[in-house]
């Protein structure tokens, strides 16, 4: 039997190439005065409008639970093996559950191979992983194959962005909260990334010019050292921004790039005007 791949909302994958390439989401959900919304199912500019009257940061759930088991049972009864990757244990407890699911699925379908991954990351980072795993699995790959493909190409992933706000970021504790008072104090705007699975900052500039202009830097060395496979800017209603980020990196590096929306489990922490880069070096 063939091979398919899974993951969550936060991977950003847009919807026409994951039908394309056979991937099933499983969606996280931001709980909002009360209310839980799909992250699948989430309209940017209701959601942010709403955000931003919110005196309490919004908070996000793992999927269901009765979702979660259909994903993976869904390809198992047909007799699929299973890789799938999920947003960072650190940034939530999608990973820690995957097991409970996945323990249910073999005590039914003992025969199935399922390979699960703490992705340590998230966004396209985690996305592009999936997407490359899910090319190889409709190329006929078998289970080892696809598994390395999805873990080598995380490995080689980097998210670099310029947050649209610290105050989030502080309220959320997704950074420390003296580096964000900090920031807000003197006017810093912070490049962050992901690293060992946990939000850090990458360096500190006085203006987002300056931060645009070392993501661009730091893109520059990656693809003159290893190669890039795989670009995709991404972005929290900043379209401009991120087509003249895509633009500059397609004039000056010759590098192209998908634009994607970042999912509003992360967009919760980094804010509207949010703007960055995921990729993947070459391996």
């Amino acid at each position: 039997m063939a091979v398919k791949v899974i993951t969550d909302s936060t991977s950003c994958i847009p919807k026409d190439l994951a039908e394309k390439y056979g991937v099933e989401i499983v969606s996280l959900s931001v709980i909002m005065n009360g209310e839980s919304y799909k992250e699948v199912d989430i309209d940017s500019e209701a959601f942010y409008d709403e955000l931003a009257k919110c005196d309490k940061l919004p908070t996000s759930s793992q999927p269901q639970m009765d979702e979660f088991y259909n994903a993976f049972e869904k390809f198992a009864k047909d007799g699929h093996d299973i890789v799938a990757a999920f947003i960072s244990s650190k940034l939530s407890g999608t990973y820690t559950t995957s097991h409970i699911i996945k323990d249910m699925i073999l005590e039914k379908y003992p025969d199935v191979k399922i390979d699960l991954i703490d992705s340590q990351t998230s966004v396209m980072a985690l996305g592009i992983g999936v997407l490359e795993g899910a090319k190889a699995a409709q190329e006929g790959k078998d289970f080892d194959e696809v598994s390395k493909i999805v873990r080598n190409t995380i490995e080689e992933s980097e998210i670099i962005f310029v947050p649209g706000t610290l105050e989030n970021l502080k309220k959320g504790g997704r950074i420390g909260g003296a580096a964000a008072l900090f920031g807000k104090m003197l006017k810093i705007n912070p490049i962050l990334t992901v690293k060992e699975g946990a939000v850090v900052v990458m360096d500190k500039v006085r203006t987002k010019k300056r931060a645009i202009d070392k993501i661009v830097e730091v893109v520059k060395q990656d693809l003159k050292e290893k190669g890039i496979k795989q670009a995709v800017v991404c972005h929290i209603l900043a379209e401009d921004e991120a087509k003249d980020l895509a633009k500059r990196l397609k004039e000056e590096l010759d590098l192209d790039s998908m634009i994607g929306e970042i999912s509003a489990v992360i967009g919760v922490h980094v804010g509207v005007k949010s703007v960055g880069i995921a990729y993947a070096r070459e391996s």
